[in-house]
């Protein structure tokens, strides 16, 4: 693999086989770099936007408890002859959050309460949500999902929590059809929402955001550290290519070309770098050459002098 690129570079000058090398290192580093900042800044954007749901479910929790333990007692004498929506956590938290959509910072945002056997066929769970719902029944120790779902509108980053009936009272609408109220099966049937247990899920809260919204930012933050990194990397390399240049390519240039007149007989031409690193040393090992080349051509000549003139001797 080596031996293509050494045959590419051979004919290259100097400052050209850094450019190249600069510039696999600066390519191969982008896309090293670029492939896992993108999966960490993915990850923080889901983490960032499950911790905004998982605040919102809490808000719901709250709505939630409050129509259970203040709202309903105050209507409960009603619900014989009247069924009100209002006096159902389920309801009263759906409700609140599509008002609370209405800030334009969460209406990208979508909750419902998907149950198994609801009441309110509105709340009914689709084959996703009930595969979600089934997972936590049959793992106790599961509080928590998120991942992502394909829809005909488009993919979503959903998390969910489970829906666990643990206060008696709920069971007074929902255990069976001859306890509910009157009012509420003529306004539901005897079809659905009965038969629930306590301590047992009989749904999952789920709050979803499209997947584009989750990836927004963290395309946003990609861009911005890799334009910033593209940029360093680019000042690198030409300030690489000047000091070369400066301090390499010239320098070289100027022994060669001194080195090649002293070649062709002008003993004239110096080498005028001056410095302590490898390419000083290099000009110093050449006057030193140059003056050795020097003293032989003088003892050469006075050789050649003295077989011309032997009587001189």
């Amino acid at each position: 693999m080596l031996k293509p690129i050494e045959s590419f570079l051979k004919n290259f000058k100097l400052g050209k086989k850094f450019t190249v090398l600069l510039l696999l290192i600066f390519f191969g580093g982008i896309v090293a770099s670029g492939a896992a900042l993108s999966s960490i800044l993915n990850y923080n954007a889901q983490r960032e936007v499950t911790s905004k749901t998982l605040m919102l479910m809490e808000t719901m929790n709250s709505v939630r408890n409050y129509t259970n333990t203040q709202v309903n007692p105050e209507l409960a004498d009603r619900l014989d002859t009247e069924f009100l929506p209002e006096s159902v956590p389920s309801y009263s938290a759906r409700e609140v959050f599509e008002k609370f959509r209405a800030n334009p910072f969460y209406n990208e945002f979508f909750y419902k309460e998907a149950t198994l056997n609801p009441t309110n066929l509105r709340d009914k769970a689709d084959s996703f949500e009930t595969e979600i719902v089934e997972r936590f029944q049959h793992s106790s120790n599961l509080k928590e999902v998120s991942g992502f779902r394909s829809t005909p509108s488009g993919d979503l980053f959903y998390t969910a929590r489970p829906i666990v009936v643990t206060d008696a009272t709920c069971l007074r609408c929902h255990s069976t059809v001859e306890a509910a109220p009157k009012s509420m099966i003529e306004r539901y049937g005897t079809t659905n929402g009965f038969n629930w247990e306590l301590d047992v899920p009989i749904g999952a809260q789920v709050m979803s955001v499209p997947a584009s919204q989750v990836f927004k930012s963290a395309r946003q933050s990609f861009v911005l550290i890799m334009g910033t990194v593209a940029g360093v990397f680019a000042i690198a390399i030409l300030m690489v290519n000047l000091w070369l240049k400066q301090y390499v390519v010239r320098p070289l240039r100027q022994i060669s070309t001194a080195a090649e007149a002293i070649s062709m007989g002008d003993m004239d031409a110096d080498f005028e770098y001056q410095s302590n690193d490898e390419v000083g040393s290099l000009a110093e090992a050449f006057r030193r050459m140059k003056m050795s080349l020097a003293i032989a051509m003088k003892r050469l000549d006075k050789y050649r002098l003295g077989r011309r003139n032997p009587e001189s001797q």
